[in-house]
């Protein structure tokens, strides 16, 4: 059942929805109400909150997608386009996509060299074979079934076309697993709010999505069978979060 617009997409205790977001029988729709919501200070919160290491990451994936004069890149979940706009950097045939029209409205005026469509990352409005490069940062444990979305990647993209993921992980290390926690879960979510003036339970969801998302290997095993080869994952910032590449056969 849908969330009625008065009442926060993720509400606390006692509800039970934190404690398994991604089996949440209407996440879509409670992932759309939210990032809506969170849009004016998106980008204000991913800077600051992530020190700054949130370009790294995204120059990282870009790097590691080995982007061409020639290619056609497709950014799903663009959000707000900050990665969007490190490919149009490289490159001027650049798509970005996402299913929120407060966020493509940011990122139509910071990208403005990209074109921009919404969209559902389960069903993307393009044709087989028609991209070199599909990415996605920070929004694969989002959608409603990511396991699909691979697919719909992997149909996408020509042989050869590369697909780059890059998403929020746990570092492995106990000490700072155990920091990165406290600050994630606990401080993170006030100051996030705070700032944002939010009501959604955005920054809530935020560090339950991430603890209860699926491991790297789980990544990489479903990449392999949905048809890419070489698959490899980069650990960053002490494995906060992980970035996948594979190649289309």
């Amino acid at each position: 059942m849908a969330t009625p617009a008065s009442e926060p997409a993720w509400p606390p205790p006692p509800s039970s929805l934190l404690a398994a977001p991604h089996a949440v029988q209407d996440k879509a729709k409670r992932v759309h109400k939210m990032f809506a919501a969170i849009a004016p200070f998106y980008d204000l919160n991913n800077r600051l909150h992530s020190l700054w290491m949130d370009q790294h990451w995204r120059s990282v994936a870009v790097q590691m997608a080995e982007v061409q004069p020639t290619d056609t890149i497709v950014d799903v979940a663009c959000g707000t386009g900050d990665l969007t706009l490190k490919f149009a950097r490289k490159n001027s045939r650049v798509m970005g996509i996402d299913f929120t029209d407060e966020m493509l409205a940011i990122a139509r005026k910071k990208v403005p060299n990209a074109s921009f469509v919404q969209g559902d990352a389960l069903a993307l409005p393009l044709s087989d074979a028609s991209a070199d490069i599909v990415s996605i940062a920070f929004g694969i444990r989002n959608v409603a079934d990511w396991g699909k979305a691979i697919n719909e990647f992997t149909r996408i993209l020509r042989p050869g076309g590369r697909l780059i993921i890059l998403e929020f992980s746990l570092p492995t290390n106990p000490m700072i697993r155990w920091l990165y926690d406290f600050y994630f879960r606990k401080m993170m979510p006030v100051t996030a709010t705070f700032i944002s003036r939010d009501r959604s339970g955005a920054y809530k969801y935020l560090p339950e999505s991430v603890h209860t998302f699926i491991s790297c290997q789980a990544m990489q095993e479903r990449m392999r069978q949905a048809g890419f080869t070489g698959v490899t994952s980069r650990p960053l910032t002490c494995g906060i979060c992980v970035c996948h590449k594979g190649v289309k056969q």
